[in-house]
This record gives C-alpha cells, sequence and structure tokens, in this order.
C-alpha cells in the first residue's frame, strides 16, 4: 500500500508530461492538414521494449496509440517488441529515441511488476 502511495508522484508528472506530448502531436497533425502540401515521413519501426511483461507492453502500446500521429501496428516475438507506424518524425532514429524516452517515463511512472504477479 505505502509502494502504490509513494508512486502517486510519479504518475501525476507522467500524466502531465504525456498530456503535453498528446497537444504537441495535434499541434503537428492540425498544421499538416490545415497547411498546403504535407510533411508526413511515414514509416514503420520496430521498437524494441525495456519492458519485461506483456501488460507493460500493451500499456506502452496503447500509449503509442494515443500519441497522434503514431499508432501501434502489432506486437513481435512474444512481447518484445512493437511494429510502430510513425507520421511525423524526421527519421527513424529520432523516432526510436522518442518512443524509448517515452518507455522509461512509462516505467518510471508505473514500475516493473513484482514477479510472480501475472502479466
Amino acid at each position: 500500500m505505502i509502494r502504490s502511495l509513494a508512486r502517486v508522484p510519479y504518475v501525476f508528472v507522467f500524466g502531465l508530461w504525456f498530456a503535453g506530448q498528446v497537444l504537441i502531436c495535434c499541434r503537428d497533425v492540425l498544421v499538416d492538414v490545415l497547411t498546403p502540401g504535407s510533411s508526413a515521413t511515414p514509416r514503420v519501426l520496430r521498437l524494441p521494449l525495456a519492458s519485461e511483461t506483456g501488460s507493460r507492453a500493451a500499456v506502452m502500446g496503447a500509449l503509442i496509440t494515443l500519441t497522434p500521429g503514431t499508432l501501434t501496428l502489432g506486437v513481435v516475438d512474444g512481447h518484445h517488441e512493437l511494429l510502430v507506424h510513425s507520421m511525423y518524425h524526421d527519421d527513424a532514429e529520432t523516432a526510436l529515441a522518442e518512443l524509448r524516452d517515452m518507455e522509461a517515463r512509462m516505467l518510471r511512472a508505473f514500475g516493473p511488476l513484482r514477479r510472480g504477479v501475472p502479466t
């Protein structure tokens, strides 16, 4: 119980950060839709996950899909890798770096699951 309460500030900060990311991505999509031409650079990426459980991989997939301009296409190799469609990253390295940052923040906020807890 105390461990759960200790996570509340981390979850709150993550929620604020994620809401900011969603707003930034909404702006990028809106600008692309309302201006002539297209700044989209669509690509499909394989994102290796640091998460060791299927539930954390599912949370990461949901966060990616909730972010405008990105979509989780599927899971590869059990739950160790995600296929991600990205619309607005300049290159694959930038996209992977941003997605890894999101995963690190998510794991910091929600923590890894304890051993023996079902995934």
